[in-house]
């Protein structure tokens, strides 16, 4: 009875290990975080450093460099400089038609949004070229968003080949060729298909779709207007100002609902829109959220709301330690696809930081038909 019961186990063991082996591996997650070496926490090697000018096109791991790149860390460099690094030690500075980039394995036809943190490091007017087959954005770091250089910004595009080349270029000349503006960290992230939802006419509405966020630092990711970014890093929705918008997280800031919603930083030039699908001349009620991120953006807010040929102005007063507030207007559909689009109406500073702008957080956006 015993080597009958120690046969029958051993044949169920058995039978258990062919059949996980002819069982199919589990398709690899989508891709969402660091490009190989996007901390540039990996240095060269010292006999590759002149100082730190990095010599060689394959000595920044991971990289392939072109042109002047800088090896840096943070904190005081010679000549009065201060270079403020705060996703970790390290990251390179792009000299004067300068270059790093990096094969991607992808999917074709999918949508990806680059996530990268830079800042300049001189006075004049500095720009990140972000290079990809088929399209380039130009995108100036001039303008600042946070004071502690942590500005973070999305680029998205539309893969067209398994394997894509990323290239972050400064295509700026400047009177000192080390002028150029610094990157600290790259990640990626496949943008998922959106569904729509039998509740809500507006796709995305909670803006939880949307581009990979650091982890352990976070100023908010800036989303460059359609200008800048033919594809919006923010699915669904269409950055439609002269300046970008930004998406904020519950884990460093106040949000309504959800984990993620969408800061509007630079008041009337900075706007966010949809188009959706309705019946013409049929009426909807559009309900959304308005607030501050809990980040010492202060004053009289007003996001102004628009939708067919109705508009809603919604005031806030905010102390910048958090709170929101709820909004809603019926309109009438006039043809069969209908724009929505909020805006700030002021420009904000933090409280106790006039150099940082900031704004109004809006979330969960709603239209529904009303019903007769």
């Amino acid at each position: 009875m015993a080597s009958l019961r120690l046969l029958s186990l051993c044949f169920t063991l058995i039978f258990s290990l062919c059949n996980g082996a002819n069982t199919p591996p589990k398709s690899p997650p989508y891709l969402d975080g660091f490009l190989n070496n996007g901390n540039f926490e990996q240095a060269p090697k010292k006999e590759n450093l002149n100082k730190t000018v990095i010599i060689g096109k394959y000595s920044l791991p991971g990289w392939e460099i072109d042109g002047l790149v800088e090896f840096v860390s943070g904190g005081p460099q010679p000549g009065g400089f201060y270079f403020a690094i705060p996703r970790g030690a390290h990251a390179v500075r792009l000299g004067n038609e300068a270059s790093i980039s990096q094969h991607v394995n992808v999917k074709p036809g999918h949508i990806y949004s680059l996530t990268f943190g830079t800042t300049r490091t001189c006075a004049q007017d500095e720009v990140i070229r972000v290079i990809v087959p088929g399209q380039k954005a130009d995108i100036s770091v001039q303008t600042l968003y946070s004071s502690d250089g942590g500005d973070t910004i999305a680029h998205a595009f539309k893969a067209i080949s398994k394997v894509v080349k990323v290239t972050f270029h400064n295509p700026g000349i400047q009177e000192d060729p080390t002028c150029g503006p610094l990157l600290d960290a790259i990640a990626i992230k496949e943008m998922l298909p959106l569904k729509l939802t039998k509740d809500n006419l507006v796709k995305n509405a909670g803006f939880e779709i949307g581009p990979h966020t650091f982890e352990n630092f976070s100023t908010g990711v800036l989303l460059p207007p359609k200008i800048q970014d033919i594809i919006s890093p923010l699915p669904g929705w269409i950055i439609e100002s002269l300046k970008p918008v930004k998406f904020i997280d519950k884990k460093h800031f106040q949000v309504p609902s959800g984990l993620y919603a969408i800061e509007l930083v630079a008041g009337r030039e900075s706007a966010i829109a949809q188009i959706i699908r309705t019946v013409p001349n049929k009426f909807y009620t559009l309900t959304f959220t308005i607030g501050d991120a809990k980040n010492g953006c202060h004053g009289s807010m007003m996001v102004e709301a628009f939708a067919g040929k109705q508009t809603l102005k919604v005031p806030y007063q905010s102390q910048g330690t958090g709170g929101f507030k709820k909004a809603s207007f019926k309109f009438q559909a006039i043809s069969d696809r209908t724009r929505i689009t909020f805006y700030s109406a002021y420009y904000h500073t933090k409280l106790h930081d006039y150099g940082h702008m900031c704004g109004p957080v809006l979330d969960d956006v709603r239209v529904l038909p009303v019903k007769s």
